[in-house]
């Protein structure tokens, strides 16, 4: 329950989902979660989520977002003072005023899950079209600076999305400011609130920051596929099917965008938070595959790296092969509900021989590197090229779900790289050489050939690996006589 200081119910900016009705059965997300607060009442630890299986029957009956309901017509009338506009999920089909109130009668344009938003404030409201979809951004009328940004990633977000999954099957896609009562955004069927304090009031000046309001728009329209479409059964893993899809699509969105090697600061940011999250965790890591629902450090932060890492390896097209193909077989199917072995299968499908030991290390187990360059070096050849020599370590580990690490024998694909001096005021240099060798020991030294003086060179200096100590994979290049 919100607090009074912050309550959905506000002068201007209401928000507030389905969960304020009445809701059909037993809701074990109203359980009290704390562990403190749990043993203060004599009270067990809490259930997780049922176990993973292949063949599942009862559990595979429900989604995880809701036990009590599968796909849902919604039909809604709503109303509200004269000033503000009411938005409920799917198409307008009428507005009128009557008794001092303004109505709005809104309807889905297909049957969507039992999960849907209601929100009422004096919007302002940008409007554009993308292939027949209205496009829209209701905005405070001062809010306006990111709005474009918005706009734009909504329109790229379409363009891949339908041109690689499939169909986009409402006929709006709507992005509604709502006050700093909390700070998150959020996919609702074809409607999308989104906090003022993360992206309306974002400053996005320095072009050497994370576009974080692009990104967070491309992850909820990537939503409408994968949860809105597509959604888990009630299981372990349910998630990688939602989250991780979903943060995959931002990040393609964002490499269309921006560019490969700019992925890097995208990569680290997520790397970053996984490994400190990591530490912290009070019950037990789980690898992918398995995720709890509430491992956001699992589904969110490592599984972007996961993902775009095999999109690396075996190639952005069999990835959105293996994708489509799910989106064909299960949007908007109902019960048995898919589990996340759908997904690794599809992926496995796609996978060539020499890389299935990869999904293992990704999926099934929790992997990580500690990869670290010891020396990079240069020497000018006589045609004016530069020939680079890297010396690195690539150890590798195993972890338990306490934490426990083992090393075991490194037998991967890895990339090496060098990157030229940065421009004035830039964290990256252009990228002047990038390759994937096969490394099959702890001790290995790549040399390659480049057309200018580079400044940096190391191994797996784009963070495609889970590495404990990524700071390390790079170091300055010495030029030698």
């Amino acid at each position: 329950m919100c607090s009074s200081a912050l309550s959905p119910i506000v002068q201007n900016g209401t928000f507030f989902n389905n969960s304020i009705a009445p809701q059909i059965g037993y809701r074990d997300e109203r359980e009290l979660s704390d562990r403190n607060d749990r043993r203060k009442y004599g009270l067990g630890e809490k259930d997780l989520m049922p176990k993973l299986e292949r063949n599942c029957t009862v559990h595979c009956a429900d989604t995880y977002l809701d036990a009590a309901s599968d796909w849902t017509e919604v039909d809604t009338v709503i109303s509200t003072v004269p000033d503000q506009i009411a938005i409920a999920p799917g198409s307008l089909l009428k507005e009128w005023t009557e008794n001092g109130r303004r109505y709005f009668h809104y309807r889905v344009d297909r049957a969507s899950m039992n999960f849907y938003s209601f929100m009422s404030a004096s919007y302002q409201v940008a409007r554009e079209e993308w292939n027949g979809i209205r496009l829209e951004v209701y905005h405070h009328p001062e809010h306006h600076w990111n709005v474009p940004r918005m706009m734009q990633s909504m329109k790229k977000s379409l363009d891949y999305f339908t041109r690689n999954f499939g169909p986009y099957y409402h006929k709006q896609a709507r992005i509604i400011e709502f006050p700093r009562v909390a700070q998150f955004a959020q996919a609702f069927p074809g409607t999308m609130p989104y906090s003022e304090s993360i992206g309306f009031v974002a400053d996005l000046r320095d072009p050497e920051k994370i576009d974080h309001v692009f990104y967070v728009v491309a992850h909820e329209m990537g939503h409408q596929w994968w949860a809105h479409q597509v959604i888990g059964a009630n299981m372990q893993g349910a998630t990688l099917l939602s989250e991780t899809l979903a943060q995959y699509s931002a990040l393609m969105v964002m490499e269309k965008e921006y560019g490969r090697d700019q992925m890097r600061k995208f990569l680290e940011y997520e790397m970053d938070r996984y490994l400190r999250a990591r530490g912290r965790e009070r019950l037990q890591e789980r690898p992918l595959l398995t995720v709890e629902s509430e491992q956001g450090y699992t589904h969110y932060n490592k599984g972007s790296v996961v993902l775009y890492h095999l999109k690396e390896t075996i190639g952005e097209q069999a990835v959105n092969r293996a994708l489509r193909n799910i989106v064909s077989k299960w949007a908007y199917q109902g019960p048995p509900y898919p589990t996340s072995y759908v997904l690794l299968d599809a992926l496995r499908a796609e996978t060539p021989a020499e890389y299935q030991p990869l999904l293992r290390d990704l999926f099934e187990e929790i992997t990580l590197f500690s990869n670290r360059s010891l020396e990079a070096t240069a020497r000018k050849l006589p045609d004016g090229k530069y020939q680079v020599t890297v010396k690195a370590e690539s150890k590798k580990f195993k972890a338990d779900r306490q934490g426990a690490e083992q090393e075991v024998p490194v037998d991967d694909w890895i990339e090496f790289a060098a990157f030229a001096k940065p421009d004035k005021g830039k964290k990256y240099g252009k990228t002047l050489h990038r390759e994937r060798v096969h490394v099959r020991q702890a001790q290995v030294t790549n040399t390659f050939t480049v057309s200018e003086l580079p400044d940096r060179a190391g191994i797996d200096p784009f963070h495609l690996l889970i590495d404990r100590t990524p700071d390390d994979n790079s170091k300055s290049v010495d030029l030698k006589n």
